[in-house]
């Protein structure tokens, strides 16, 4: 509280409240949608003064009262001026024209985002992701995926072949914190991780956070993904959608009244299960997902707006009447937005957030499903403070109520199977904030705050556990249900600088503490959709990291082309393992099959970007190590983590040939992921069981593709659009190995031989989208 109480203290005396000054405010939309528009630029012509939109599309500028030419710009948008006479404070919204209307303006200048941008802001680790640029890029059945573009950037590394999980900075998947319209999304994958959960259609914002994220985002250690939908259309009614060989979607926007209200539908399908009834021997399994994207806004006023968005996804694979699988997201978002006065900004949030599985089998007799399932209430609270130009504060809290059912076995009569029902637990996760972007000059930016974070862990009126350090059960013990069993509190300061030495390089540094109350428990490289969540409780402590990163930035050529290189060293405590053995499923002492230890993540990334010009791309480079120490795994000592890789290389050029045809093309490389193979066998009365010695002490094979893709836009008017996109996954048809198991050899028992499986060597993709304007 001291701290806290200081930092209010250094940002109240920082600022001066003079009576000649005078605050211009507003917000800043889109002229041919009315949407707000993020980040969009605010400042006085030929000064170095100005601010950018929040994620609300609001600004706050304050300057001495006086006569000004305000300049509004925004990436992909035509810069605009207007003369203000700021003798007395006054609220003005703007509205940009995109690019594409040139023609329809007089005397103005082309402009995206400041260009030196990167150079200029205090943030490292931070990467904005263009739903434009994912269009052109080729990925598997050319789908456009925001996550399988975004494991391209250095640092973030992909789970695997097929796989829309994601490694950041040495981190777990389960590290990461994913946000759609501020909800959590705790599995992001489509057919086992082929697809990622988000229609690019639907996405109007994506910006990603290497774990030095601002003191409002909490709860993960390693990264944060936050994902904002579209509003919706509030001038015109859209109708779009694309056509691919295996899925479809479409998308519908449009006014409910113009100017004050919007919706946005968007829906996607698989069609694979159509293909498997045109065989006898597969008519009868399943393979399909869906996913429906809705968002509902409201305009109360000129102060008030409410926001109503909601994802629901599904995704299910069966083989007949034997094995089935389905799983799937269900989240909600009620927002409300209010502008208090000319520098304060509120933002309300009710959140839902759901996610569930269900296994069932049945052969014979034996029938039975075995469940799980997560389930978030969450309120969020959030003032934002523009008190003067060089001041940006942010002052909020945030209350989570989490439910989590880790497994439960639901059984016929006479199946043989035992049915266990495990308890559901709760928890409640608070967490309050306070932070400040402060530019103290020019060259020298400050982003700063502090994070405090609770949880309590509440009992659920069933017996409850305590463990020995080998699992063995320690305390056994009853306690009413939703009685408070432990409490866990941190201060997480986070701190990151920028000095601009130098008109096009700079070097920024940054520190941060994160700590992490919900964890996945895997024992796959790639993680399934069956991997068990769990909160920390008697038993299981938060997981905390600390993470320092210093960073040298540079632009080439009049800021065309520009080069980051970032290291960064992370140490982590409370890393969790499964002892060797573990029984995952539906085990309601699963806490004890755990151990814990620390962890440690290293290393270093490089990226060149070109951004503008006909060619454009980056090549992404990531040096690292990762690894863990945990009592009861590799005999105490340091093994990798399985999400280890050493070297990660992605290369991505699009070329414009004219502007209806471009290219594409996509090379990766990395290491192959750490795993545990055996080290040897042995034989008990004609049986072989092998012998699994160092923990991850193995690698895969190093993992290489090439993607190519074309895109042809057919036809742009007013009215209609419509494009083709070719694209060939894996174009050189590289057999990467997606397993590797071990037999014994047929004609010699004696020997042991590895079967590696391919998932795939070369998939040719044809999708046509269109758009009625």
């Amino acid at each position: 509280m001291r701290v806290g109480l200081h930092i209010l203290f250094v940002l109240i005396t920082s600022i001066s409240f003079g009576q000649t000054n005078a605050t211009l405010s507003g917000t800043i939309k889109d002229q041919s949608k009315g949407e707000e528009i993020i980040g969009a630029i605010v400042r006085v012509k030929d000064q170095k003064i100005g601010t950018l939109t929040n994620e609300y599309g609001f600004y706050s500028l304050t300057l001495p009262a006086g006569k000004y030419t305000i300049q509004v710009t925004a990436t992909g948008y035509l810069t605009i001026e207007k003369e203000v006479d700021l003798s007395v404070s006054q609220s003005m919204d703007f509205q940009l024209k995109t690019e594409q209307d040139e023609t329809e303006l007089e005397e103005v200048v082309i402009s995206t985002e400041r260009p030196d941008a990167n150079v200029r802001d205090p943030l490292m680790g931070v990467e904005k992701i263009d739903p434009k640029e994912i269009a052109k890029i080729p990925v598997i059945f050319g789908e456009k995926d925001l996550i399988k573009t975004m494991q391209l950037i250095p640092g973030v590394k992909n789970a695997g072949e097929g796989s829309s999980g994601f490694y950041v900075r040495g981190g777990g998947a389960d590290q990461n914190l994913i946000l759609l319209d501020e909800a959590p999304v705790y599995n992001a994958s489509h057919l086992l991780g082929f697809f990622s959960t988000f229609n690019s259609d639907a996405i109007k914002d994506a910006m990603l956070f290497k774990g030095n994220q601002p003191a409002n985002y909490g709860g993960r250690l390693s990264s944060v993904l936050d994902i904002k939908m579209n509003d919706g259309n509030q001038k015109r009614y859209n109708v779009g959608g694309g056509i691919g060989l295996i899925s479809s979607k479409l998308i519908v926007e449009g006014p409910i009244a113009k100017d004050k209200a919007s919706f946005l539908i968007s829906g996607r399908r698989t069609y694979a299960d159509v293909f498997l009834k045109l065989s006898d021997r597969f008519k009868d399994n399943k393979l399909f997902f869906y996913d429906l994207n809705a968002k509902l806004n409201y305009r109360l006023g000129k102060k008030d707006r409410l926001f109503l968005s909601g994802y629901f996804g599904r995704d299910k694979l069966g083989l007949g009447d034997i094995f089935g699988i389905n799983w799937g997201n269900t989240t909600g978002t009620l927002r409300w937005n209010h502008i208090i006065n000319d520098k304060w900004f509120s933002n309300t949030s009710f959140i839902y957030s759901k996610y569930d599985y269900k296994i069932s089998i049945s052969g014979g007799d034996v029938k039975f499903d075995i469940t799980s399932q997560i389930q978030d209430f969450n309120v969020k609270q959030e003032f934002q403070w523009f008190p003067n130009h060089r001041n940006k504060v942010k002052i909020g809290l945030n209350v989570i109520n989490h439910g989590i059912t880790p497994g439960q076995i639901d059984a016929s009569e006479g199946s043989g199977i035992n049915a266990k029902r495990i308890k559901p637990t709760n928890s409640i996760e608070n967490a309050v904030y306070i932070s400040n972007d402060y530019s103290l000059s020019e060259k020298f930016t400050l982003s700063y705050g502090l994070r405090g974070s609770n949880l309590i862990a509440l009992a659920n009126g069933d017996e409850m556990y305590t463990y020995n350090p080998d699992g063995t059960v320690a305390t056994t013990n009853t306690y009413s249900k939703n009685k408070f069993l432990k409490s866990y509190f941190y201060v997480e300061p986070r701190v990151s600088f920028s000095w601009q030495y130098m008109k096009s390089q700079s070097i920024k540094a940054a520190y941060a503490r994160n700590t992490q109350n919900i964890h996945q428990v895997s024992n796959s490289t790639s993680g399934s959709p069956t991997d068990v969540w769990l909160s920390s409780s008697l038993n299981i402590k938060p997981e905390v990291s600390d993470q320092v990163a210093l960073g040298w930035f540079k632009n080439f050529f009049d800021n065309k082309l520009e080069l980051s290189t970032e290291v960064y060293y992370k140490w982590m405590q409370n890393q969790l393992d499964y002892k060797n053995g573990a029984n995952e499923q539906a085990n309601e002492r699963l806490e004890g099959e755990l151990l814990s230890g620390i962890g440690r993540a290293y290393g270093l990334e490089i990226m060149l970007k070109k951004k503008s010009g006909k060619f454009t791309g980056w090549i992404g480079y990531t040096l690292s190590r990762t690894e863990r120490k945990i009592d009861g795994i590799n005999d105490g000592k340091w093994y990798l983590a399985k999400q280890d890789r050493t070297h990660d290389l992605s290369v991505v050029g699009i070329y414009e040939i004219t502007p209806k045809w471009s290219v594409s093309a996509l090379f990766v490389f990395y290491t192959g992921n750490a795993v545990t193979f055996p080290s040897g066998k042995y034989q008990i009365d004609g049986e072989t069981y092998f012998i699994y010695t160092q923990r991850n002490g193995y690698r895969m094979p190093n993992y290489h593709r090439l993607d190519l893709g074309v895109t042809w836009l057919r036809k742009n008017t007013k009215k209609f659009e419509s494009s083709w996109n070719f694209s060939i996954y894996n174009a050189y048809a590289h057999e990467n190995a997606y397993s590797i198991t071990f037999r014994e050899n047929k004609d010699d028992p004696s020997k042991t031989e590895a079967v590696q499986t391919t998932l795939f060597r070369i998939v040719p993709a044809i999708t046509y989208n269109f758009k009625f304007k």
